[in-house]
């Protein structure tokens, strides 16, 4: 089972937690960052090259220079402060229709290295490396990590009797995305949740923050090893996340857009996609997958659907039954030539919460030449792989909305 615990967050008073809270660090550029950030915005912790003009390099040692002394100085002024006592925290995100509740809490890094937090992507040391620099500056996980869980009934009902009482923040963002966020710190309520982690909870799977849970674990590994005196209860043996039960999660679809048909002519292209796919012209009209391994695909000026064929695939295989298997091994590489999704710079990833539009667009305006939109990946389809060590393919996962930055932080002292 997993290891959790409460813990003091530093977050922002309630009438200023609009203008701290922000998006994550790796969903704005530099210029957009810059441009949104205010005053008391976290982008000047989170992306402090923006305090520069011109911008500063992300890596350079004035930039994390600047982010250390912004945390300092932001707790300074008051504008982040730290709760009296650990709590665990209940955050909403509502994207139209559609609540999903998580609870923040510190995860034990000890379970990224036994297997009881799983992942589902690989990690790039360069990525990884990055990101151990921020939290080693600021001592501190700034921001959380995107956790999943099996339902458990209980916690669901914790959840549901916290939420039914006032919340601490509640606001829409600039993507008309709600979030409202609870405290918990009655100390009976607070103790449950921990024995109901610790005794009924086998897994954490990472949704989304693959990195920056790896180099996590790595501070921790890095502070006990200088660490003559370590006991395992410090507060560095731990990390944010906020762990959502499954049945509230919903993948969104994560399309590619390639930009030539590998000296193909359209015609030739076409034929080729019939040896694996039944294709269907479908017009002008943004034409959208209804199911698994059936594709869109938007090519000189129409859009077309691809069902692959019977003994294309392996529904046995929990890789080779995924879409982005199928479209990367009788599409991407066979015909295209595209050996590798990390590094080949012919092809490029949209996600879904862009809509198909964006497919069609970057087609017309010539930037790409064919585009392909695919069926979404299912909660099921991801911890099954993560239950069976397996590992999928590059940018096959899209969730929304993203965690806001700035609601807690958890401080490794």
């Amino acid at each position: 089972m997993v290891t959790v615990k409460p813990f003091e967050a530093i977050r922002p008073p309630k009438n200023i937690v609009t203008e701290v809270a922000a998006p994550p660090y790796d969903v704005l550029n530099s210029e957009e960052a810059k441009a949104m950030a205010g005053e008391k915005s976290l982008l000047h912790i989170t992306k402090p090259e923006i305090d520069f003009d011109p911008i500063a390099g992300e890596h350079e040692q004035r930039t994390y220079d600047k982010a250390v002394e912004n945390f300092k100085l932001w707790k300074e002024r008051g504008w982040l402060v730290r709760d009296p006592k650990p709590c665990y925290y209940v955050y909403a995100q509502t994207m139209g229709e559609r609540t999903q509740y998580g609870i923040v809490l510190c995860a034990h890094a000890a379970d990224y290295k036994n297997g009881l937090i799983k992942k589902h992507e690989l990690t790039r040391k360069d990525k990884e490396d990055d990101r151990m620099v921020h939290v080693r500056i600021q001592n501190a996980n700034i921001e959380p990590v995107f956790f999943a869980y099996k339902d458990n009934a209980e916690i669901n009902a914790i959840v549901e009797k916290t939420v039914a009482g006032p919340s601490e923040y509640k606001f829409t963002d600039e993507n008309l995305f709600g979030h409202e966020f609870w405290v918990i710190d009655d100390d009976a309520t607070v103790a449950r949740i921990t024995e109901l982690f610790t005794t009924q909870v086998p897994a954490f799977y990472v949704a989304d923050g693959h990195h920056r849970t790896a180099a996590a674990a790595r501070v921790c590994e890095e502070k006990m090893a200088n660490n003559p005196h370590h006991t395992g209860k410090e507060e560095y043996n731990y990390f944010m996340a906020v762990c959502f039960p499954e049945s509230h999660l919903k993948i969104i679809d994560y399309n590619r857009v390639v930009k030539d048909l590998n000296g193909l002519s359209e015609e030739q292209f076409l034929n080729a996609l019939k040896e694996d796919f039944e294709v269907f012209k479908r017009g002008n009209a943004i034409y959208a997958p209804k199911e698994l391994h059936e594709f869109s695909m938007y090519l000189g000026g129409y859009w077309y659907s691809l069902n692959a064929k019977p003994g294309r695939f392996n529904d046995a295989d929990p890789i080779g039954v995924l879409d982005v298997t199928i479209l990367s091994n009788l599409v991407l590489d066979k015909i295209l030539g595209i050996k590798d999704l990390r590094t080949d710079k012919r092809i490029d990833f949209v996600g879904g919460i862009r809509g198909l539009g964006e497919l069609q667009m970057r087609v017309d305006k010539g930037e790409m030449k064919v585009a392909f939109a695919l069926y979404p990946v299912s909660m099921k389809q991801l911890t099954d792989i993560a239950d069976t060590g397996n590992i999928m393919p590059p940018k096959t996962t899209w969730f929304e909305p993203k965690l806001r930055s700035g609601l807690a932080i958890h401080s490794l002292d």
